[in-house]
């Protein structure tokens, strides 16, 4: 063992919840350190959908302006293919500006402004390169902090440990949460009847628009949804889950086949996937854990409940446990009175909008993903499709539902800055008050 450390509050994983909660803390005065494993996060194929909760809730802490700059592209609406045309559901136009669509941003981009914006604060650190591996208890049997291990940036080799002492440890390790497992949690698991498989297809100059639409198309027992980027489409293959070696098997030829059949105006330019290798498979997952906490440990994120792509909700219900998380703990943690009634207090906050979004992406997945990849066709709710074709401000709701989706929210007021729409105020510098 290299070295021990302490901190206030040590975070494992820097990812949008992770580096969300480091940098609210810090902006309470609490010291936070927060362990990523890899060197950077340049990684492909992750969720990049910023929906408006968070668009706002930048605002509010004075960093709309500058996520702004970032590049993206807007997706405006959702529209579902039926037996008599395309029917939008969810009319984000709908909306009052300026939260009237989802941002499509590269997440490396995001979490690098993000980091940007946290080492302002003299009580954030970021340490790259560095996993938690197993979490440390008192000898009253409270976890008591982290140790972790580290790699060369360059060969993945192991190049040292250590242990850091924390009051407060955040597992945001995701979905496959090393610390989840060495608390001895295990997530229940909800059906997903698909995978998915994430690869690119250039754009033309003369097929960029401002704002685009998600309409997903269905052939056979497949499915195509497009996510339109500045320069490229980032495409989901969906189809039966487990089936990734005969997919494979058939080789790079058959796959192209499959999506121009799905999309015909793509098929110019299915020879860019090269090799099934630049296909990146996404075991779906759809869980959560019963209880978030341990006394001294908090999860959030993927590690509390990892969600289906369907909706595109993960990143931002990640985002949103972080702000329910720093607005009860911060407190707390500078006064040294945390207990587990406060970390009990943040997944009473936000198991209601957990449960709620994932009942919707298993009915999502039973009425249309589900069905098709079963080989039948595929059909949006009768009552649902009527509604929207006849009364078009219904399509308010599920807009709604999916930009804020809900109990959405707000910064707290000790992370408040001026912001692009002044209501990022700040509160003077004052300390933090644990949220009731």
């Amino acid at each position: 063992m290299d070295q021990a450390e302490s901190t206030s509050c040590v975070i494992a994983g820097g990812g949008p919840a992770g580096v969300m909660l480091g940098l609210l803390l810090a902006r309470a005065g609490v010291g936070v350190t927060v362990l990523e494993k890899h060197a950077d996060f340049l990684r492909d194929f992750r969720g990049d959908t910023v929906h408006a909760s968070t668009i706002r809730l930048l605002d509010e802490l004075g960093l709309g302006e500058g996520f702004r700059k970032l590049p993206q592209s807007k997706l405006g609406n959702f529209r579902l293919p039926t037996g008599s045309g395309e029917v939008t559901l969810a009319d984000f136009g709908l909306l009052k500006p300026p939260y009237n669509y989802v941002a499509m941003v590269p997440q490396w981009d995001l979490l690098n402004f993000l980091v940007d914006a946290a080492r302002q604060e003299p009580q954030f650190t970021l340490r790259r390169n560095t996993q938690a591996t197993d979490l440390l208890y008192d000898a009253g049997g409270k976890v008591a902090g982290v140790a972790y291990r580290t790699r060369d940036a360059v060969s993945g080799e192991a190049t040292g440990s250590g242990e850091i002492r924390a009051e407060l440890t955040v597992a945001c390790d995701g979905r496959g949460s090393v610390l989840r497992g060495k608390a001895g949690l295990v997530p229940q698991e909800f059906p997903v009847p698909f995978d998915a498989w994430w690869f690119r297809l250039p754009r033309r100059d003369d097929e960029q628009e401002p704002v685009a639409s998600i309409v997903p198309r269905f052939a056979g027992s497949d499915i195509l949804l497009s996510l339109t980027r500045k320069e490229y489409y980032q495409i989901a293959y969906l189809a039966a889950k487990g089936l990734d070696p005969q997919l494979r098997a058939q080789g790079v030829q058959s796959f192209r086949a499959r999506v121009a059949k799905l999309r015909p105006d793509l098929a110019d330019r299915v020879d860019e996937i090269k090799s099934m290798d630049d296909l990146h498979l996404l075991d779906v997952k759809l869980n959560r854990i019963n209880r978030w906490h341990k006394p001294g440990l908090l999860l959030l994120g993927d590690a509390a409940h990892a969600m289906s792509p369907a909706g595109g909700v993960g990143i931002n219900l990640a985002i949103q446990d972080a702000v329910a998380a720093a607005t009860r703990i911060a407190g707390p943690l500078l006064l040294g009175t945390l207990g587990e009634a406060e970390l009990a207090s943040v997944q009473k906050r936000r198991w209601f909008p957990t449960v709620v979004l994932q009942n919707m992406q298993l009915l999502l997945h039973k009425v249309v993903f589900g069905s098709v990849v079963r080989g039948q066709q595929a059909a949006a709710p009768g009552p649902v499709v009527f509604i929207a074709r006849h009364l078009p401000g219904f399509r308010k709701l599920p807009a709604l539902m999916i930009a804020f989706g809900p109990r959405p929210e707000h910064a707290p007021a000790f992370a408040r800055r001026e912001g692009r729409d002044g209501g990022g105020r700040s509160d003077g510098g004052g300390p933090p008050q644990a949220a009731k």
